[in-house]
């Protein structure tokens, strides 16, 4: 045995699957061919599932969104040069999101560089902008080490995109046995030596007793619940810190969950309010960015003074906040939570602020009840997306995961409906990504296979990853899409009359699509199971049917092309 182990051959391909599955990698997405076929294969008879893609788009917005579900690094591998660049999209959104992705990709063979050589490209120069860490192994011996070296970094400090570079003379490589367990041995122990743990702020304690205290006596508290908060796993601390202090919470999109969307201290249905007037606002793993209005009047009060805990000091620095707390999101909260405990204090039901949130929030829930309560025939949003709701509910915990995207469906939705549990919501995100439904419906259902996951997306969205589809019947993913159809980007033709001139002015417009399209029949077309759906019996009976069989399916929602708004709730932008 000992001399099959010094003379059987292990190659590049090979040698990296297992040092992916040592790393502990679980399930990897992307799109196989030249050069990096074979470690797909190896990879997977390491034990690591590799899930195969129709492009590299959405399987790098998968593995972006495996990253933000498990806490731990999401997979992506392309082919060379323009699998590399299409894998771009979902490396940046990672990092933008700040989720923890390493995408591998093959590459040109070395000695070949620079003649023209098949689908050749500076890989690392093209996703520098775009990552943590750009790396390339350039003889096999580098493989363990990087792969290892690479994984972590992706978690360390601010999660974020890591790239690693495998030339194919490189996959193409031998060792021997002996050679490629020892490699990956070593590797293994000098990650574990590593720290890679967020850092710690000097003055942490001393902010931590500064937090309390000014949480102590504002008269207007405000706790802002990101997604870095749902990320870091921080519901329990977060909920208590909640429950015991009384102080109204205002989720982030994705945040939604992290505390129950139905707790009675949630601001949602009055966040005009609660931002406009708080005067101390708790920020919990969420950027002071656009999804905030920046942290700035006019929407938030000049006067306001932020504790903001973020993982990344360098973005602590960046804001200038009041305090600034750097560290996990549950290790602060619940540091809060102890440092309040010595000297409790809570909020009263009868507070004035905590009264004048729940009562807008009351007002503007009944508003919105009565648009909800109408049966609008053609389909509005409002109508369809109560049916979803009520559906999504009634399946109890654990709670399907929502995946959405749109410019309407994505804003209706997220007033809509409601996560009671955390991380199961998924959307556009702060970059605002069209495309993502797909590869976050795949990431999610092999990320959570107790969950059912239903996507409710715009046409438009939708469009972006259709073919996926074929993907969510090979693997046979618990995943229902919906599909709001309303012909087209923000729906129909939107143009005014003097937009429509020139030698073109018969063409369709840019916004419109082949109204009443048959996007139930695409699923069907690969096995799965499609819903054309006009009233509201017939979306009910889908629903039903669809959740409870809990195999591929498309619902075909008929919308009225004139029921929303350009660009959704961001006209002024466009």
């Amino acid at each position: 045995m000992a001399t099959d182990l010094a003379t059987r051959k292990v190659d590049g391909s090979a040698l990296a699957g297992r040092a992916l599955a040592a790393a502990g990698a679980r399930h990897m997405f992307g799109v196989v061919g030249i050069p990096v076929t074979s470690l797909a294969s190896r990879a997977a008879a390491a034990g690591v599932r590799f899930l195969a893609f129709r492009n590299e788009q959405s399987a790098g917005y998968a593995a972006a969104a495996y990253g933000f579900l498990t806490g731990g690094p999401g997979l992506l591998l392309t082919v060379s040069g323009p699998g590399c660049v299409h894998g771009l999209a979902g490396l940046s959104h990672a990092t933008a999101n700040a989720w923890p992705l390493l995408m591998i990709s093959g590459s040109c063979s070395q000695p070949d560089a620079g003649k023209g050589d098949f689908q050749e490209l500076d890989q690392i120069a093209a996703t520098k902008p775009f990552v943590k860490l750009a790396i390339k192994a350039t003889t096999i011996a580098d493989i363990p080490r990087l792969v290892f070296h690479a994984l972590a970094a992706t978690v360390a400090g601010r999660p974020g995109g890591c790239y690693l570079d495998i030339p194919s003379d490189v996959l193409h490589q031998t060792l021997t046995e002996s050679e490629a367990a020892a490699l990956i041995d070593a590797a293994a122990a000098d990650s574990a030596k590593s720290d890679f743990s967020p850092p710690k702020h000097i003055s942490l304690d001393e902010g931590i007793q500064k937090a309390a205290e000014l949480l102590r006596h504002a008269e207007r508290p405000l706790i802002v619940v990101g997604k870095g908060a749902a990320y870091a796993k921080a519901e329990e601390a977060i909920q208590k810190l909640v429950d015991t202090t009384g102080i109204p919470f205002l989720p982030t999109p994705m945040g939604k969950g992290v505390v129950p969307d139905t707790h009675p201290l949630s601001a949602t249905a009055a966040r005009s309010l609660a931002i406009g007037q708080c005067d101390v606002a708790l920020v919990i793993g969420a950027r002071l960015n656009w999804l905030l209005h920046f942290g700035e009047p006019p929407k938030w009060s000049k006067d306001v003074k932020f504790i903001l805990v973020d993982v990344c000091e360098e973005e602590v620095e960046l804001r200038k906040p009041h305090i600034g707390l750097v560290g996990d999101a549950k290790r602060v909260t619940e540091l809060i939570n102890r440092e309040i405990k010595d000297q409790p204090f809570c909020l009263a039901r009868s507070h004035p602020w905590v009264e004048a949130i729940t009562k807008k929030a009351k007002d503007n829930v009944l508003k919105m009840d009565a648009q909800l309560a109408k049966d609008v025939v053609p389909f509005n949003f409002l109508t369809p997306m109560r049916i979803i709701r009520d559906a999504i509910l009634a399946k109890g915990s654990p709670a399907p995961i929502v995946v959405s995207e749109g410019a309407n469906t994505m804003d209706v939705g997220r007033a809509v409906l409601v996560q009671n549990e955390p991380r199961t919501r998924l959307d556009a995100g702060t970059w605002g990504t069209m495309g993502v439904g797909l590869g976050f419906c795949i990431a999610a259902a092999v990320a959570e296979p107790d969950r059912l996951v239903v996507a409710v997306e715009g046409d438009s969205g939708f469009g972006f990853s259709a073919m996926e589809v074929e993907t969510l019947v090979r693997y046979q993913l618990p995943v229902v899409v919906i599909v709001f159809n309303n012909n087209g980007v923000y729906g129909g033709d939107r143009r005014s009359p003097d937009e429509i001139t020139g030698p073109y002015k018969d063409d369709p417009a840019p916004t419109s699509f082949v109204p009443a399209a048959a996007y139930h029949k695409m699923m069907e077309a690969f096995g799965g199971k499609g819903y054309l759906v006009e009233t509201p019996d017939e979306l009910k009976s889908a629903l039903s049917e669809s959740f409870h069989a809990r195999k591929p399916a498309v619902i075909n929602v008929i919308i009225d092309p004139y029921a929303g708004a350009e660009s959704g709730r961001m006209q002024h932008k466009n």
